[in-house]
């Protein structure tokens, strides 16, 4: 997830990845919980009548209700607001001062960043064709609380969810719904997972089924951006100079870079400084420092680089209806480079699409 201008139940055979549960009782009174948030019906009600949609997708209302969490696990401050207002970053609103974290802070973010990597590993496991994307929330939301984590953009200024889905069109921010995926989609799956008092943050995009040699191109492309940017990350170089790389490389092959949506720093705050502009000829204040942690996430498109919202508020779509995809890494600043701290652990660190091609 990123700074912003601002069910049928799980598959069986992926309970026994979703961690240790603390005790049983507590168990089974979270899946009663979880059942009563399912949907069975295929009912769908257009929430927005008259809204001009600028592609093919759809919503798939109602929602289900917001998942609830285990009292026991720490919850970030916004987690309780009625906003869902966090207090923490709206002190700090404004500030380009970037932090310079502690040799325990950093011990902290690498636990969290593994975390959320082991979360979005299992809902890797569900992308296919007949999946919806509620129901990847609903692993997700249980891989988070077995790992003793809270998902982070729930409740996360009213985002209802424990994590974002976008198909296809949709640039960030998706809500997940009841609408089942279908071969051809592509589908970026976003998880931020809270634990220990740090955010950790990562997405990957994934084909749905057989992809077609545009949706390839786009994904192939979209991840080389994030690595060539990782690759220039050290002590010295301008945040700014991120997106000139970016930029350059999605051009390159024909794509256009969002404007509107940016890496940030994360830590103890879900959003802080830096910001990381993706597209050229920013003007992103600060410069690396050994101990700076912050995600880079480029959003590409197939078309024109201008988005719109839906009426929900988050779910952020391209204004001509054509896809757009996206990675993301949280990176640690080190004295001669730096460290991808959401790293696969698996496969040589390789992202999922990779085996799906």
């Amino acid at each position: 997830m990123h700074n912003s201008q601002l069910i049928r139940g799980i598959d069986e055979e992926l309970i026994p990845q979703l961690g240790p549960v603390k005790n049983q009782q507590s168990a089974d009174t979270d899946n009663q919980d979880e059942a009563k948030n399912c949907v069975e019906t295929d009912t769908n009600t257009d929430p927005w009548p008259g809204y001009r949609y600028t592609g093919r997708l759809r919503p798939h209302y109602p929602l289900t209700p917001m998942r609830t969490v285990p009292s026991d696990i720490q919850r970030p401050d916004y987690a309780d607001h009625p906003l869902g207002m966090s207090e923490s970053e709206q002190s700090l609103k404004g500030t380009s001062q970037i932090k310079i974290l502690p040799a325990e802070d950093i011990e902290g973010m690498r636990v969290v960043s593994t975390l959320a990597r082991e979360v979005l590993d299992i809902a890797a496991l569900m992308v296919k064709p007949g999946m919806t994307t509620e129901e990847i929330d609903h692993t997700v939301h249980l891989a988070c609380t077995a790992r003793n984590c809270y998902p982070s953009p729930l409740n996360y200024y009213n985002f209802p969810k424990s994590c974002c889905t976008s198909v296809n069109e949709v640039i960030c921010h998706g809500i997940p719904d009841r609408r089942r995926l279908v071969d051809g989609d592509i589908l970026n799956v976003d998880i931020t997972v809270y634990h220990n008092g740090f955010h950790g943050d990562l997405n990957e995009t994934f084909f749905v089924g057989e992809a077609d040699e545009g949706a390839k191109k786009l994904v192939q492309t979209t991840f080389e951006c994030l690595m060539q940017a990782i690759d220039s990350v050290k002590p010295g170089i301008r945040y700014r100079e991120l997106g000139n790389i970016i930029q350059k490389h999605a051009q390159a092959n024909g794509f256009s870079v969002v404007r509107s949506y940016c890496g940030h720093g994360i830590h103890k705050l879900f959003h802080t400084a830096p910001n990381v502009p993706h597209y050229a000829k920013n003007k992103a204040v600060g410069v690396m420092k050994p101990g700076h942690v912050f995600t880079i996430e480029p959003m590409i498109c197939e078309g024109g680089w201008q988005d719109e919202t839906w009426p929900d508020g988050w779910t952020a779509v391209t204004r001509d209806g054509k896809r757009s995809a996206q990675f993301e890494h949280t990176l640690l600043v080190t004295e001669t480079g730096c460290d991808i701290l959401t790293r696969r652990l698996d496969d040589n660190g390789r992202p999922h699409f990779l085996n799906q091609i």
